[in-house]
């Protein structure tokens, strides 16, 4: 059969909702999108540690030190998850490291931006998460079978995240007046790259309209932006906190909030390696890769001793 015939077959099972999975055929184009996609959510993971880690050691409270230790380990989880994800498209792990490390692969901007305060911890969670929430719930039905479970129980963690930055918020901006003052610095620092983590606009989206005929996207990036604040600006009212956006409004007509213009040229800035955190953040990778070689090699040569032995045992 002609690589035309396969293809028919193949966008028929993605019409009829059927999981393309690795021994699966699937065009290179395909099987490449996926590669980017999901090793650069792996590497957002990994990277996204960095902020909350460099707070462990600060936070108030045992209990806040023992929540944010979680959620770390969680987020290291969903690293190893996406990265075996990766693997069965036939990509190696430390194929993806050294794109991460050299620069070649990308991941979500938001992780270039310091976090300054412990307030910062919260509007992580409830912004950072939150718009992570709405980006991956409909990766739950990614036309990749091993992308799409890997997603279930992200998920399922990522929404406790939000929660936990929600509490942390709730409960500053129901302390002293330079407690919610330290909320609302956080939350104005925060809003607008929260609100870049969809990426561009639709109409400059180099993937979007092919990832959604594959159905490894569900929705557009300005669809989903949109009930991202939507969401949002209810849950602000809650806090009792102000979003940096005077031009933020419910729309009656349209029955979604609008909301203003977002600096598309400090998003590219950032995306090309010029934001505020880039280098630290490369440089803590790189170190921590080559600070853990000693590891990894101990635990390959365990594995290669227990082959050994099992081999003789069977012989």
């Amino acid at each position: 059969m002609s690589d035309q015939g396969f293809e028919k077959i193949f966008q028929e099972k993605i019409d009829q909702e059927i999981r393309i999975e690795p021994r699966d055929w699937m065009p290179e184009k395909y099987r490449q999108t996926l590669i980017r996609q999901v090793s650069q959510h792996a590497h957002s993971e990994i990277v996204g540690m960095l902020p909350e880690g460099n707070w462990i050691s600060r936070a108030p409270s045992l209990k806040r030190k023992q929540i944010l230790v979680a959620k770390v380990q969680d987020e290291a989880g969903h690293g190893l998850y996406l990265y075996s994800a990766a693997e069965t498209l036939g990509i190696s792990r430390d194929q993806m490291i050294e794109q991460l490390h050299s620069g070649k692969a990308k991941y979500s901007s938001i992780f270039n931006y310091p976090s300054l305060t412990w307030a910062d911890m919260g509007a992580i969670g409830w912004l950072v998460d939150g718009a992570a929430i709405m980006n991956q719930v409909p990766l739950c039905r990614a036309s990749y079978g091993p992308y799409s479970r890997s997603m279930i129980r992200i998920c399922k963690e990522e929404s406790f995240h939000q929660r936990q930055g929600f509490e942390i918020l709730l409960t500053l901006c129901n302390g002293t007046p330079d407690q919610k003052a330290m909320a609302q610095d956080a939350v104005n620092r925060w809003w607008w790259p929260s609100l870049m983590m969809f990426g561009p606009h639709d109409s400059e989206s180099t993937h979007s309209e092919q990832s959604m005929q594959w159905k490894i996207k569900r929705f557009s990036n300005d669809d989903l932006r949109q009930r991202f604040v939507d969401m949002i600006a209810e849950q602000a009212k809650v806090l009792g906190i102000t979003l940096p956006d005077p031009l933020l409004k419910w729309n009656e007509e349209r029955k979604h909030y609008d909301f203003g213009p977002i600096n598309w040229q400090e998003f590219w800035d950032v995306v090309n390696g010029n934001g505020p955190c880039n280098k630290q953040r490369l440089d803590a990778r790189r170190k921590a890769w080559e600070e853990g070689k000693w590891v990894r090699d101990a635990a390959l040569a365990y594995s290669m001793k227990r082959k050994t032995s099992s081999a003789k045992k069977a012989a």
